[in-house]
């Protein structure tokens, strides 16, 4: 809900405040928080040019819009498997969702991976391993976690 709060503001030109992108609060209706937050995000992209360079403070710096769009996927798909892993549940993002995010994943600056940040340093990932693990290991999930 933070991220999505955080790349609306982003979207609307005021994404250079970190405070933007903290304190997102769920309250009692967990769902409809949760499909308002993705309304609010969906809302602010909708409106803005894809080659405008929103301010993204977690990444480090001003993106085109469209790769903005693109590094929030991969928030969404890869945070999709931080839930999954800690409740127990199975995670089987579609493949087209999977192959996307590894193209962006790449892109994910390297200061913005490590303790605190969004995303882990880059583990090493066994050859022949599936697109989806090859892509948690590329953010710093080791994919055998639960």
């Amino acid at each position: 809900m933070s991220q999505d709060q955080g790349f609306a503001a982003a979207a609307r030109g005021d994404g250079d405040r970190l405070s933007a992108w903290r304190g997102g609060d769920l309250g009692d209706d967990h769902y409809a928080a949760a499909s308002d937050s993705a309304d609010l995000v969906a809302r602010a992209f909708a409106d803005v040019a894809l080659d405008a360079e929103p301010a993204l403070p977690e990444l480090g710096g001003r993106f085109p819009a469209a790769l903005a769009v693109s590094f929030h996927l991969v928030d969404l798909v890869v945070h999709a498997w931080d839930v999954a892993a800690a409740i127990g549940a199975p995670w089987e993002p579609a493949g087209d969702l999977v192959e996307a995010s590894l193209k962006v994943a790449v892109l994910v600056p390297g200061e913005s991976r490590g303790p605190g940040e969004s995303f882990g340093a880059t583990l090493p990932s066994p050859g022949g391993a599936a697109p989806k693990e090859r892509l948690l290991a590329l953010l710093g999930r080791d994919p055998s976690w639960h």
